[in-house]
């Protein structure tokens, strides 16, 4: 599953060549699923469409069209976005499809330009979609009804985030902070190095953590999030970013995939790998104790 970063990424990348382009045709491969969508709906708001922008919420890109529609596009595990034309670039799951020819067996969805240019929809596992939806509805899906706020917007405050996750008093601090309910787009890799950086222990419960040390974790939250998306994205093993690249932020990892290593502040200590919520986590002992 991408994270923040990864997602961020490929809307980067599709808001530089999409916008402007108009839509003409959309042909789905064997998933109906992929492109849960009525045959009228997709003549009437679709074809004929003009790309207006390209927008990111927690994990959920929304490829919105002058028709006041918007193409609402999840990538799950293995999803990708290939835009071929004069300029070509790949977004997602890193496999053949991302420089071969389209559509092959991974094809999913389509969708045609009046240029000629053409986005493709791949998803191996067949978990993602693309729904047209109309954009005032968007924000009314279940899913964004209840996700968090988004860390990187200056309107989100740490207070905010504080207010969220004591709502969780009893739970173990990582998997509180992996609830998207409580902050929008954070995964392992980035609730690992948070935590790390803000010398908090995965398995402490929330109401042992003081609000400073939840003002920290914030804080550094942000930092890495910015960090790895300056870097194009981590190199988690399902994702690159929008242009085919690999993201580079784990080589910038203080703790994840790197158990048996020296922690960075203990060079005497190895990170460990523990299972927390049925979460594979990194922990450096010596810089995160558990709070009693």
């Amino acid at each position: 599953m991408p994270e923040l970063p990864e997602v961020e990424t490929v809307r980067r990348g599709l808001a530089e060549l999409l916008p402007g382009r108009v839509l003409t045709r959309v042909t789905v491969f064997d998933s109906p699923k992929s492109f849960p969508n009525a045959r009228a709906d997709v003549e009437q708001f679709l074809y004929g469409a003009c790309v207006t922008a390209v927008r990111r919420r927690a994990k959920v890109l929304m490829i919105d069209l002058d028709t006041q529609y918007s193409l609402v596009v999840h990538l799950k595990m293995t999803g990708q976005l290939i835009f071929r034309g004069v300029q070509s670039f790949a977004g997602g799951h890193p496999n053949d499809s991302l420089i071969g020819e389209l559509p092959d067996r991974s094809t999913r969805v389509q969708i045609d330009f009046v240029d000629g240019s053409r986005l493709f929809f791949n998803d191996q596992r067949k978990f993602g979609w693309v729904k047209l939806l109309p954009t005032d509805e968007v924000k009314n899906l279940p899913f964004m009804q209840k996700v968090g706020p988004e860390p990187l917007d200056p309107n989100t405050r740490a207070e905010d985030f504080i207010q969220r996750i004591r709502r969780r008093q009893n739970s173990m601090i990582k998997p509180a902070f992996l609830d998207q309910a409580v902050i929008a787009g954070v995964g392992n890799i980035y609730a690992d190095e948070a935590l790390w950086a803000a010398r908090l222990h995965p398995q402490t419960r929330v109401k042992n953590v003081s609000d400073q040390q939840l003002n920290t974790l914030f804080n550094e939250l942000r930092q890495i999030l910015q960090l790895s998306i300056d870097q194009g994205g981590s190199t988690d093993k399902n994702y690159v970013d929008a242009e085919g690249r690999k993201g580079n932020y784990l080589t910038f990892a203080h703790v994840f995939r790197r158990e048996g290593q020296a922690c960075h502040r203990h060079p005497d200590q190895e990170i460990i790998k523990l299972k927390v919520g049925g979460r594979g986590t990194h922990v450096c002992p010596m810089c995160q104790v558990e709070a009693k």
